[in-house]
């Protein structure tokens, strides 16, 4: 790994809506299919808990903090949001990582 990169990681918690779950999964699967295409995305993960059904985590790795900020703003960030708009039982809870011991592959 170039140990010039600035690794920024972003998680996300979303909770479906009674009878939205599989709703809820096709919009964020299809935000983690888009956004890894975005500059400065190093990947991005989905995963279901099995704790508690209807809990949805979306894991993205940047190469920068200011890559990940310009995402925020971007279409595809703007069509999830909208997308989502009703399946959430409230708003998600999205938190910002320092990396400690984070690897990817790439």
């Amino acid at each position: 790994m170039d140990q010039d990169v600035e690794l920024s990681i972003v998680a996300g918690s979303f909770v479906a809506r009674s009878g939205r779950e599989a709703d809820l999964a096709g919009v964020l699967a299809k935000y983690v299919v888009v956004t890894r295409n975005a500059p400065g995305c190093r990947n991005v993960d989905l995963a279901a808990s099995i704790a508690t059904p209807g809990r949805f985590l979306v894991i993205e790795k940047w190469d920068a903090a200011d890559a990940q900020a310009s995402h925020l703003d971007s279409a595809e960030m703007v069509e999830m949001a909208k997308a989502a708009s009703g399946m959430l039982t409230g708003p998600p809870d999205l938190d910002l990582f320092a990396a400690i011991s984070a690897h990817d592959l790439r």
